[in-house]
Order: structure tokens, then sequence, then C-alpha cells
């Protein structure tokens, strides 16, 4: 018998920084109505879903900035999201800031957790490639101080069994490391969760437009067919109190096609059938991993962290 799962992204236009938690909620519950609507078992939200993309914003005050940050999950504010979906028995991935303490200090990550259909966290990952920078640039038309206002993640690429599929998650920038993906694919992934913010404008290169969207397609096909897995990626974009950013949600299949691809850069669900065998003759075939790969020969990659010539 072959194993499917009905499976949505959910994408966000934007949220402005006038907009509150609860307004926000609002809409992702409007989001989780819909897939429920179109027989959908689990849904994948953005990146930083709750708030506007604040690390385009220079700020010195650590209260100022900690008020994006989640404390608890759920939240107060988030708890009527996490009661709808088990309400009507949906999954979800969803990305937020989070502000926790380990060893008696402060710490923040860009977080993204799998909740079950019972409405529990079965699953954290903290996003580890954080792009951008951490000193002021103010020359530059936004900033972008991930590197700022995020510790780097502490948790590693893992894997969790949900709904009858092996699920893995990462976050924005890891979806153009290819060792990201890699690493789950050797975990057996079936499904890769990602949520995104990516500006339309490369404060540091100019970049046309087009071509933002082409790499960014280009990582999750290249990712979804190397390690035969699904991937689903999902969108906060348009423009943000006038900061832009690119939409293309999209729903990848294992053999590296779009299944599933957003039009708007407003609120959207996208839907599709998974079939979690479709990959299975690439993992036989092109990606047996444990029939071809030379581990012998790929030392550099954990050895070396930037690039050097020798020669």
């Amino acid at each position: 018998m072959s194993r499917k799962l009905r499976a949505a992204v959910a994408q966000l236009g934007p949220i402005h920084l006038a907009d509150s938690r609860e307004a926000v909620v609002k809409r992702l519950c409007a989001l989780l109505r819909e897939a429920h609507s179109a027989g959908v078992k689990f849904v994948v939200f953005p990146e930083l879903a709750l708030t506007t993309f604040f690390p385009r914003y220079w700020m010195t005050d650590q209260a100022e900035i900690d008020r994006y940050f989640e404390r608890d999950m759920p939240s107060p504010e988030t708890r009527a999201l996490f009661d709808l979906a088990k309400e009507l028995g949906i999954g979800f991935y969803l990305g937020y800031a989070e502000l926790t303490q380990e060893k008696g200090a402060p710490r923040h990550y860009n977080t993204s957790i799998l909740v079950d259909p019972d409405g529990r966290i079965v699953g954290r990952y903290r996003k580890i490639h954080l792009p951008g920078h951490s000193e002021h640039l103010p020359q530059a038309p936004f900033q972008h101080l991930e590197k700022r206002y995020f510790d780097v993640g502490n948790e590693g690429f893992r894997v969790w069994r949900m709904q009858g599929a092996v699920m893995g998650m990462c976050i924005c920038n890891d979806r153009r490391w290819p060792e990201a993906y890699r690493v789950m694919g050797l975990q057996g992934v079936e499904i890769v969760a990602l949520g995104y913010n990516t500006p339309i404008e490369n404060i540091h290169h100019r970049e046309p437009e087009h071509l933002r969207m082409f790499h960014h397609l280009l990582s999750l096909q290249a990712g979804a067919y190397q390690n035969a897995a699904w991937v689903l990626a999902a969108a906060k974009c348009g423009a943000e109190d006038g900061h832009a950013m690119i939409g293309g949600s999209a729903i990848v299949a294992p053999t590296g096609e779009i299944a599933a691809l957003a039009l708007t850069e407003e609120d959207e669900l996208i839907a599709t059938n998974l079939d979690l065998e479709l990959g299975e003759y690439l993992r036989r075939t092109v990606f047996n991993f444990e029939k071809h790969r030379r581990v012998e020969h790929y030392g550099l990659i954990t050895s070396r962290t930037g690039a050097k010539t020798e020669v």
C-alpha cells in the first residue's frame, strides 16, 4: 500500500511593525481552516511567522529586541493556533524567534517546531546558517542583522517520525547549503519543511530580482532531488513597511520537479498529495548512499570551513 500525505504550504503576505501577534495568529488560523477544507493533514508556515522581519532594523535596546521573541511555545497569543490544529487534526511547522535560558544566560534563536495533529510539539530546530552581518551598515537600504540578534543553532539537523513520514526542518538560508539536506538525507528524511523571509534586494551586491527567485528555486529543487525527499517551502513575502521580500512558496517533489508554486505575495495556500514512496527508486539507484558514497574522500567538508587553494 502506498503511503500518501496531503500537505500544504501556507504563505504569508506582509506583517508590518504595527501588526499584533493576535492579528497574525488569526491569519494563521484562517489558512489552517482553508487547509482543512482542502483535506490537508500537514501545513508548513514561514520563518519568523509571528512578527515582521525585525533583523532589518538596527536596535540597541535589548528590551526592544526581546519584544519580538517568544519565551514560551505555545504562548498565550499562539494557543488558539495549537487548539485549532488539534480540533482539525492537522500537524504543522511554525517558525518564530525563541528566547530561552541556557546555563543561566539568555539565548536567542531563530527557531521552528513540528507540532503533531494532537497539538503537541514533537520536534524543534534552531537555525544554523545565519546570514547577514552583526555590525551597523548605515549606508545600506536596510540591515540584515541575524548574526547580531540570534545565536547559532545548537541542536543540529535532526529528523522526527510524524504522520507516517520521516520529517526534518531547516530555515531560510539553510536551504542554500547542501550539507543541511544531506545530513537529513543520511537519516532517511522524506519531508523537509522550511520557512523563509528573503529580501528582494541583496544589500551587498546588485542582483537582478529574477536571479533571487532562480537561486531560491534552484536550492529547493537540488536539495529535494539529491536527497530523494519532498521539500515544502513557505515564504513570508511582499512589502513589509516598504521592504520587499520574494514569494515563490513551493512544494518540490523528490524528483526535483515543482509540484505546486504560489502565484502571489499575499496569504496563499498551496497543497498537493505527497507520495512518500516517489523517491524510492532514487534511493535505490542514483542516490543509493550506502552503495555509492565515498566518505574517505569527503574529509575537507568537516575539517575546513573556508575555501583555500593549495596548488
